[in-house]
């Protein structure tokens, strides 16, 4: 059972349950936290919330495809791991030794470290969703999207569903200097989720994620790559640990979880880049990169 958000013809956007088949359900709250909440209310699971009031109402005659989709969870926070796979601490080396492979790093120390990286990714108002545009930072040269599975979580710290994420990230900034982190990130539309929340009730296995990044430019395929959340280096759980210690964490919180595709070292994204990331059961995030 998948959570999204569409807008109807000049109104405002609905909270609805999509099925398996696609059929779409509207759903009575306007954001996954209050349907978190009145799920817990009643002493109910969302999905077995969602799966009552569906027996009671009847699905919209539009199939999900032909709805315009919005960001599913408005997030209040969205925070992000790094290092968490093999192929991102080898890219963080690269960028921090100017292509030295044999260096080693403090992202090898983080990678192979008991406390993992986590930082602030983004805010409800610098979150888009499906087929928004995202901003290209004016003082990059070297800019990629990161495709990662992302875990919405409750206020406390559950685990209620996960959803895609696109971590747009400056790669030189981030390599000239691990300070720049903040700047190497977070910005004005540098962050993307959709276009589903999938229910954590319906996934028996986390780590069975298939993700693919596909870059088009002017019409064409110019560079795509694949990876499975059976490579990450930490449990989902360990990294949720880590970011509620001592934390306050709001319903609807975003944790995204690293990402295992990084792009030729050579490539950087460009204004009018189309990027699609796909992770299976969730659906594909489509976004077009604009520059600042």
């Amino acid at each position: 059972m998948r959570i999204i958000r569409y807008v109807p013809v000049e109104k405002e956007p609905v909270l609805a349950a999509c099925t398996e088949e696609g059929r779409v359900y509207p759903l009575p709250q306007k954001h996954l936290q209050e349907l978190i909440r009145q799920a817990e209310d009643e002493g109910q699971s969302p999905l077995t919330w969602v799966k009552s009031w569906m027996e009671e109402t009847e699905p919209i005659e539009e199939s999900v495809e032909s709805l315009r989709l919005t960001v599913p969870v408005v997030a209040p926070e969205v925070w992000a791991a790094g290092v968490t796979y093999e192929r991102s601490r080898e890219a963080r080396n690269y960028e921090a030794t100017g292509g030295k492979l044999d260096a080693t790093t403090f992202y090898d120390k983080v990678y192979d470290a008991v406390r993992p990286e986590l930082f602030m990714k983004s805010t409800a108002a610098r979150t888009v969703g499906p087929g928004d545009e995202m901003c290209l930072r004016s003082d990059s040269t070297w800019q990629i999207p990161e495709p990662e599975l992302g875990l919405v979580l409750d206020s406390k710290g559950r685990i209620i569903g996960y959803t895609a994420g696109n971590d747009l990230s400056c790669r030189d900034i981030e390599g000239e200097n691990p300070l720049y982190l903040p700047q190497a990130k977070m910005w004005r539309r540098s962050c993307s989720l959709g276009p589903s929340v999938l229910l954590a009730d319906v996934v028996e296995n986390p780590y069975q994620f298939a993700i693919a990044c596909r870059i088009y430019r002017n019409g064409s395929l110019v560079t795509e790559g694949t990876a499975s959340t059976s490579q990450l280096k930490r449990k989902l759980e360990e990294l949720v640990s880590f970011l509620t210690r001592d934390n306050e964490v709001f319903d609807g919180t975003v944790l995204l979880t690293g990402t295992c595709i990084v792009p030729p070292n050579e490539f950087t994204l460009q204004d009018g880049d189309v990027v699609e990331i796909e992770i299976s059961g969730i659906g594909t995030l489509l976004n077009t990169m604009r520059t600042a």
